[in-house]
């Protein structure tokens, strides 16, 4: 197998570039002059001598335009009866294009100064050296052509740098909102994480403090609730925190999910709300943000009834149909209208995110509901 050997290309140092740029910058009126001056082709050297300036033209545009109005004076200044009116205007042209250069990346205050600058040059030159051979029509013709093409160049170069400037402002506004986003994603995360267990916990150490001098074997079953629910809580927040510190876009929690709703069931039991679980449909695999959610929603509204309903027990159901999944809890309770926590808010953001429906409030014979219907994506169908 034959083997190909690249050489490195080896570029050209940044200080020699920049040396050779300013010495080509130097020599665009030298060679214009001389060439003109022994009597060379002037559209050769004009092209010659303005594309000597290009080097410059990004670090200084505005040496680049003194060069082309001080060029402009030495044409004007040189014999060519044949073609100085061309290459007159050939300057001015170069030299509106730089004023557009100049509007697309200065403020206006520079780029408008030098564009009046420039335009008053043009203007004085033109009246000059038209005027000599030229009748007041075909005068007023050529100053309004370069009056239109001035125009056109700064506002064509200004045009561009508004746009670029909304562009850049757009995009920092999407990133300013991507942060927010990610933020209260990580504080429904937070909080549908720790609520929840610390509901868990305040219930179990409530009845173990009641009942450790008479009946020790629940107080310990109690200590035992506490504990396991707090590891499962740690263990989230670890697992959340290492997401935070990877940089490769991971899901936050991306583990938990409708899987792990018969360990909620089983906190929720020993925290005393027993948890009808009933599912309908098939309970095939679903995306990622889908199942993060529906567990959460779960996990806050039965969050919800251990800590407020003051009833022990809720039913859960979910109902995967083709289209979409819904998710409906229910208890029979106290009631009442909803407060203003973060519990309910968090729930409803999560399902308006997806492009659900959601639902919460109080039954009319007691009790609370809270249903979500969350689409399938059709890939995922």
């Amino acid at each position: 197998m034959p083997v190909t050997l690249r050489v490195p290309r080896r570029r050209i140092p940044a200080r020699a570039r920049t040396v050779l740029a300013w010495t080509a910058l130097a020599l665009s009126p030298v060679t214009l002059s001389l060439w003109v001056g022994l009597g060379g082709p002037p559209y050769l050297s004009l092209a010659l001598s303005l594309a000597l300036l290009t080097g410059v033209l990004r670090r200084r545009p505005l040496v680049v335009l003194g060069v082309l109005l001080a060029e402009l004076g030495l044409v004007w200044a040189v014999p060519l009866p044949a073609y100085q009116s061309t290459v007159l205007m050939i300057q001015c042209l170069a030299a509106d294009l730089v004023v557009g250069y100049l509007a697309a990346h200065r403020r206006p205050r520079v780029s408008l100064s030098a564009a009046a600058v420039t335009f008053a040059v043009e203007l004085t030159i033109a009246n000059v050296f038209w005027f000599r051979d030229s009748s007041s029509i075909d005068l007023a013709l050529r100053i309004l052509v370069l009056l239109v093409f001035w125009l056109i160049a700064w506002f064509t170069g200004n045009t561009v740098r508004i746009r670029r400037q909304y562009r850049l402002d757009r995009q920092a506004r999407a990133e300013a909102e991507a942060v927010q986003a990610e933020r209260l994603r990580i504080a429904r995360e937070l909080h549908d994480m720790v609520a929840h267990t610390i509901g868990v916990i305040a219930i179990q150490s409530g009845m173990g403090s009641r009942v450790i001098d008479t009946q020790p074997a629940e107080a310990g079953e109690a200590l035992r609730a506490i504990e396991a629910a707090s590891r499962d809580t740690l263990a989230g927040l670890r697992r959340m925190i290492g997401a935070l510190r990877r940089s490769d876009g991971e899901p936050i929690d991306a583990q938990h999910g409708l899987a792990d709703l018969d360990a909620l069931v089983a906190r929720s039991l020993g925290a005393g709300v027993r948890v009808d679980l009933e599912w309908r449909g098939e309970r095939g695999a679903l995306p990622p943000d889908v199942d993060l959610s529906a567990f959460r929603i779960v996990q806050e509204a039965v969050t919800n009834v251990i800590r407020h309903a003051g009833t022990d027990r809720c039913a859960v159901v979910l109902d995967r149909r083709e289209e979409e999944l819904s998710v409906e809890i229910t208890d029979h309770g106290k009631g009442g209208e909803p407060g203003a926590g973060y519990g309910l808010r968090g729930m409803r953001e999560r399902v308006t995110l997806l492009r659900g429906e959601f639902t919460a409030g109080p039954l009319p014979d007691g009790g609370f509901r809270v249903t979500a219907r969350i689409p399938i994506p059709v890939g995922v169908r």
